[in-house]
Parts: C-alpha cells; structure tokens; sequence
C-alpha cells in the first residue's frame, strides 16, 4: 500500500511542542524543502488565534508570514484548521461578514488550499454548516471534516460510525479521526479504523494523533495495516514530545511493514538537522518520544489547557489546590454528558472545576458558557442531552439563563464594524489584524519592533557550506562559484 503523509511541523507540531512559537525566519529557512519534501498537504499557521500569537509574543507581522509561506511552498496543498467563527469561543455570535472576508483575504494570499473542519464539534452547530462549507467550496478551498476522538459511555462505536455517515454526506475531500488527546490504544484503533473505512463511502480518510500517552506511533502502525493510507506527523524536533510521532521514524517503520513511502527523506533529515539547530540557539524544546502516561486517560486534558490553568491558579493564589481542579474537571465532564476535551469544551470544563474548587461549593458561581451548554446553543454533539439533569434543571432556572434566553444574536454590517476599527479606507488585512487584535496598542508595538527589518534570518551553523551553497543558488545573477585554497580549488557552476 502506498502510504502518504500531511506535515504538522509549522501548525500542529510547533503549536504541541514550542506553543506556537517558532519565528518567521526559522520557518522561511525550511518552507521550501519542506514543501519539496514529498508530503501531501502541509500545516500551516494561519488561525486567527496563531496571529494573535504572532503580533503578541514575537512581534512579527502574520501577513507577512502568509505571503513568505505561499512564495516559499507554491506547489504544496496548505490546510489549516478552519472553523465559522474568527475564535472557538465566540462560535455563536461570531459575525458572518467578518468569517467570509479573513477567508477571503487569507486565500487570496495564496498560503491556504484546505481548511480542516472538526466536524464533530462545530459539524452541527445550528445554522453554520449551511453557509461555511459553500463558503469554502466557492473559494476553490478542499474540504477535510475532523471527528475529534473521546472516551465516554456516549462515545461507541455506533456513534462514531453515525459521525462518519454524517460527515460523508457533506461530500467532502477527506474524512480523518482526529485523536487531539493522544488517547487512542491499538485495541481501540483495530476498532474504530474500519469503521472510519467502511463509513466514509469512498471518501479517503486521515489519521491524526498527538504523542501524549506514547502510544501513538504504533498506533499508526496498526492503522496501516487495517488500510489507513495518510498519516498526520511532524518533523523532528517537532515531532514527538505532545505533538505527532516523528515522520522519520513513522516512515522507516512503515516501509518495514511492507508499504511504500514516497518521501524524500534525505531532504526531510536536511530539514529536521537545521531545525534541530535553530532550536538549540533560541533555547526550543528537543521533541522526544514520550513515556507511557495513564493519567490522560482519566483527565483527558489537553497540555495546553493545563499549563494555562497552572498560571491562572498561580496568578489567584491557587496553585497548591491544582490537583483538585484536575480531579474536578472529571466531575464536571461527567456532569455534562462528556463533551469531546477540546477547545472551547476543555476550557469551558476546566473554568467551571476551577471555580468550583475556589467557591468551596460546586456550581454556586456557574459562567456563561456552560450556561449556554445547557441550553443547547452547542448542539447534540456537545453533550448537553446526556447532562445531570438535576444540573440543567438548576442552571436553567437562573436568572442569568433568563437573561441569556433572550438575548439575540446581533448581526453587525460589516460596514458599522469597520468604522469602530478606522474605517473604509483600511486594507482587508490592517482590518482583520485590528479585529483579531481589537485594537492597534499591540500592532503598534509589534510593528516598532519590525522597524529594523521584517524579522530574523536564521542559518546552520553545523552545516556553513551548506547555508553558502544554497543562498548563491537563489542569486540569479551568480552562474559560477570559485574558492581557492592551499590544498586546491572548488570551481562550481550552475547548469544551464
């Protein structure tokens, strides 16, 4: 079986393993063999959330990065994961014109050929599919729907196969199991493979799964072998760690089995011996295999999630009572109907444990959103049919829920939103990055700091020669190349 592969190293990857911190440079040092590498679509960070990232914490301009990205990979599908809402959290009310026009303008710049939906989260949010997908459709942009993996007693295998039959029917390009927790066993995967298979009604289908438990990798193996033919992975030092197994090593072994690999990996070990080297100077985690972990099985919550709840507990005086919250956050999942530890529903969750452990007295204080959970807002699939009803009872009955009840959503012309963000004369892009940012006070700082140029360039030292060569390479008007030393000379010349 020919066996393929999507690349997470610039989006997922990163995101696991540096928190969606790695510098324009690094990634415009490898962008073009990493597109030249063999892979069938390559991540990209584009999410509104990642530009947020981007301006904030390194002070780069994202635009810039979508434009480097869409020059250095021209012939690569680019996906991103993709949702109808400009943030996860604002999914209800997020306003349509303004989803359509970051749509726009994103593709436009020639960075995104994919948008990759989770299905199973947003799939069935009441009056999003209808235009979203036709949306994404007329955009020229392929179709892949995520349905995310949880344990739960909801969670079977007549569900799943439902989710696949569901999401089938929408035609899109790809189906793929999305396993964000790293929680799949190889009996659970023996499982729930030929279901995805069967299902998916010719449609081809993914795999993608996170190193989390250390179970990963030889879960794609097992995948292989029931006929998954495309494997989400990452390039070390991004592979591994929480991120996606290593495609080096997920290449190897798969050729092992018997399948055949299509990759360049000469160039892949090129790519991962640079990146490897850029994160040693600027101080990166080395993604390394992870060692068995039960415990993700009984929280299910994602490391993201857990080191933002750390600092949040740290910031109130709280951080001593943090193995209560994670206990909690059982409870309360349970106490909803199991919604899928993914965002928004992870945070959701684990605000309300928080508060809980904090007020001494569980939902005495409950937030909005778990408000709204109750009330539905979220669909069938969030969970909220199998919720305590003693609970939905309770949090029905507040005041809030009332207020809640009433309040519409407003659509906002994007006309009226442009003139609270500087007006009709503003590009697509500085209204989108003032929207994303709600403001100018940190594109301001951020575009200070790019006065001194557009950001850092990166080289190998490990690999000089290397470095040399390939810049005169992308010098047109340099055809021939001479160096002259005491023991002879190198005398190169490009091919006509």
């Amino acid at each position: 079986m020919k066996v393929e592969f999507l690349d997470t190293t610039f989006r997922d990857g990163h995101q696991s393993n540096w928190g969606s911190g790695m510098p324009i440079g690094m990634m415009e040092a490898v962008a073009e063999d990493v597109a030249k590498s063999g892979f069938q679509v390559v991540e990209v960070p584009m999410m509104p959330l990642q530009f947020k990232k981007v301006v904030r914490d390194l002070r780069e301009d994202p635009w810039e990065m979508a434009k480097m990205l869409a020059k250095k990979m021209p012939n690569v599908t680019k996906a991103f994961m993709g949702e109808p809402a400009i943030f996860p959290f604002e999914i209800i009310n997020a306003p349509e014109e303004i989803v359509k026009l970051y749509y726009k303008s994103i593709t436009q710049t020639g960075v995104l050929n994919r948008v990759q939906i989770m299905a199973n989260i947003f799939g069935n949010v009441p009056e999003l599919y209808p235009w979203y997908i036709p949306m994404c459709r007329s955009m020229g942009l392929q179709i892949a729907l995520a349905i995310s993996y949880a344990l739960s007693p909801r969670h079977t295998d007549e569900y799943y196969a439902e989710k696949v039959r569901q999401q089938a029917a929408h035609k899109p390009d790809v189906i793929y199991l999305k396993d964000q927790g790293g929680l799949l066993t190889i009996d659970r995967i023996r499982t729930l493979m030929p279901i995805f298979l069967e299902n998916s009604n010719g449609i081809p289908v993914e795999l993608h799964s996170h190193c989390t438990t250390g179970l990963a990798e030889a879960v794609y193996m097992e995948a292989a072998k029931l006929g998954c033919p495309t494997f989400h992975t990452a390039i070390p030092p991004l592979g591994n760690g929480t991120a996606q197994p290593s495609v080096l090593s997920t290449a190897q072994n798969l050729k092992l089995m018997g399948n055949e690999v299509d990759l360049d990996l000469e160039r892949i070990k090129s790519v991962s011996e640079r990146l490897s080297s850029f994160a040693k100077q600027d101080g990166f985690p080395i993604g390394a295999p992870s060692p068995y972990d039960y415990s993700q099985y009984i929280y299910q919550i994602p490391g993201g999630v857990i080191s933002n709840l750390s600092h949040q507990l740290k910031e109130l005086r709280l951080q001593d009572r943090l193995d209560e919250v994670v206990k909690e956050t059982v409870e309360v999942r349970k106490d909803l109907g199991y919604p899928v530890m993914i965002t928004p529903y992870s945070q959701f969750v684990v605000s309300q444990a928080a508060i809980n452990v904090a007020t001494g007295e569980r939902y005495k204080v409950v937030i909005d959103e778990i408000i709204q959970f109750a009330q539905g807002i979220f669909s069938e699939d969030s969970g909220f049919t199998w919720m305590d009803q003693n609970l939905k009872d309770k949090i029905l009955d507040l005041p809030r829920a009332k207020q809640l009840a009433t309040q519409k959503k407003v659509d906002v012309p994007l006309k009226k939103i442009r003139e609270k963000f500087g007006g009709p004369n503003l590009s697509d892009e500085e209204f989108l990055l003032r929207y994303i940012m709600r403001g100018t006070t940190e594109i301001d700082t951020m575009r200070e700091a790019t006065k001194a140029g557009p950001w850092k360039t990166y080289s190998c030292r490990e690999t000089p020669l290397f470095d040399l060569l390939k810049n005169l390479s992308n010098q047109p008007q340099i055809t021939l190349f001479q160096v002259n030393s005491p023991q002879g000379s190198l005398v190169l010349q490009k091919a006509k």
